[in-house]
Order: structure tokens, then sequence, then C-alpha cells
């Protein structure tokens, strides 16, 4: 084999690192996302029995945004195994008890449900802010597009820019806005 083609095929079946930041982003929407780079789908020797997947940091998880109502209404199951063990907890609370919880749930659920998906879901990582371990953030060498962009806040923009925008209005010198 060729050193070329060696370097090729270390390239194919290497474990590659990706970070994702989880700001305004809807885990439902962005779990499917996460799901192509933990699984490997994106690579050309992928098949369903090929354990080919990378390594997914995913940051920032206590500032992810549902959709509408969502909080309130939305609700996750768990039971400890005992008679009258069943307990239903509203979206906040979890986010409240753990932030990296429903994303982690999120892709956990929009994983094929086989005999690999514990496995796989053990190269996710998730942070409930941007403090990294160093020894995990050397290892980075791709960031996923975040699917929603981030809203900048108005208390952001610098006044320079706030005064090259055109005044649709000019008020008198003596005119006191309220």
């Amino acid at each position: 084999m060729s050193l070329l083609r060696r370097g090729q095929h270390w390239g194919t079946f290497a474990r590659i690192w990706h970070i994702f930041d989880a700001t305004w982003q809807d885990p439902y929407e962005s779990a499917p996302l996460i799901k192509k780079y933990l699984m490997g789908l994106y690579k050309p020797i992928y098949h369903p029995l090929n354990d080919c997947g990378d390594h997914v940091i995913v940051i920032n998880s206590k500032q992810i945004a549902l959709r509408g109502d969502e909080w309130e209404r939305r609700v996750y199951f768990h039971h400890t195994g005992y008679c009258g063990g069943a307990s239903w907890t509203l979206a906040w609370e979890l986010h409240n008890k753990d932030p990296t919880m429903i994303v982690k749930k999120a892709v956990y659920r929009s994983m094929p449900g086989n005999l690999q998906r514990r496995y796989t879901m053990e190269r996710l990582h998730i942070f409930p802010d941007d403090n990294i371990p160093s020894d995990m953030l050397e290892n980075v060498s791709n960031q996923i597009k975040q699917l929603r962009r981030v809203p900048v806040k108005l208390q952001d923009i610098p006044q320079e820019e706030i005064e090259k925008v055109p005044k649709l209005i000019k008020y008198p010198i003596d005119y006191q806005l309220k």
C-alpha cells in the first residue's frame, strides 16, 4: 500500500472531534445533525454495523431554546422499576436540575434503537457552559455549523453602528420622547 493511500485509509477510519454550540438552538432540531457526526453517516465507509462515528462536544447546553410553550408542555417520563415508581418531569424542571439532560435525551431519541446506541452516546460530551477541559479542546478539529442564527442583543451593538442607521423621523429639538 502506498504512503498516500495509507494516509487516506487512516483519515477515513480516524475518529475526529467536532464541537457544536447549542446557544439558542432547538435540541430536537439539532439532534439529527449531531447524530450524523456521532454515527459517522457522512463518511464514505459508513455501514450500520460499522462503528466509525466521531466524538462530538456540545457546549452551552444551558442556553438552549425550545419553541413556543414547550418548556411547560414537554414532559419526560421516568420509572424506578418499583410499583408506583412512575414520575413525569416538565422540561423546565429537568433543565433546572441538569442542563445537559434535554440535549442528551434528544440525541438519544434521534438515534436508531439498536445495540450500538449506548456505545455511540459515550462519544457525546455535553457541557452546560463553554468551560471545556483542555485535553478535550486540543483534539477538536471541526466546528458544526448552527442551524439557527443567534440574535444580537441591542446592548451588544456599538453606539457608532447605531448612529449609522438612517433616521426615518427627525424630531424637533424641543420634542420630549416619553
